[in-house]
């Protein structure tokens, strides 16, 4: 939330988020360039992020619970784009919802829109190249990129609030701990929609899919 984090935490990740989201913007700028049809669905994808994060559930942790719709634009348009997607969404929750905060921005940049959607991808691969079934791989990558945001989350909470007697290590288990009972739901829930709306992409418009190397020309053809 806004003031919690130390200045020089703050600072700090808000400087570590920069390189992502200045190269997400040049990659979104030269896929509209390239394919300007694209311009609905990347439209599409923002909103879905938006309105996903926006449902929040407190927690003691100083942070809140959510889930983060970062997994569906990061497997549609590549890792790099959901940076400036994600820093945009959470601006406006920030000033218009009061979620998050301007200070916290880099920090919660980092975790929701560049470890989320780079695990997401990662993951999807992973599953893909282990011969796993679409839908499979597309619930892993989208639950996971929701719970990996929260193991971030963690990390930076603990990092600026250590424990006195633990350490590090104590706090994080503290702060993971208190999320999961939240977050695990969520991110089972977000996986499974994110599914559904594959699926119907898929149905519907498989090859703008091939099109984004989501899916293989054979499995258009399936």
């Amino acid at each position: 939330m806004e003031g919690f984090l130390p200045v020089e935490h703050a600072v700090g990740w808000t400087i570590a988020s920069a390189p992502f989201v200045a190269y997400g913007l040049y990659a979104i700028k030269k896929r509209v360039r390239q394919y300007p049809e694209q311009r609905m669905l990347l439209g599409v994808a923002a909103a879905f992020t938006f309105v996903l994060s926006a449902l929040k559930l407190p927690s003691v942790t100083g942070s809140c619970s959510h889930p983060t719709g970062t997994g569906l634009g990061a497997l549609l348009f590549g890792p790099a784009a959901m940076a400036p997607i994600g820093l945009v969404v959470l601006l406006f929750q920030a000033l218009l919802l009061a979620h998050g905060g301007l200070t916290t921005l880099g920090a919660n940049t980092f975790s929701m829109a560049i470890v989320g959607p780079f695990a997401a991808v990662a993951l999807f691969r992973l599953a893909r190249s282990l011969k796993l079934s679409f839908a499979v791989s597309v619930f892993i990558a989208a639950s996971m990129a929701d719970l990996l945001t929260y193991v971030t989350t963690s990390v930076q909470l603990a990092w600026a609030f250590p424990d006195p007697q633990g350490g590090f290590g104590a706090s994080f288990l503290k702060f993971a701990g208190i999320f999961s009972v939240t977050q695990i739901p969520l991110a089972i829930s977000e996986g499974l929609l994110t599914v559904l709306i594959f699926n119907a992409l898929k149905r519907f418009n498989p090859q703008e899919l091939q099109d984004l190397n989501v899916i293989t020309r054979a499995e258009v053809r399936a």
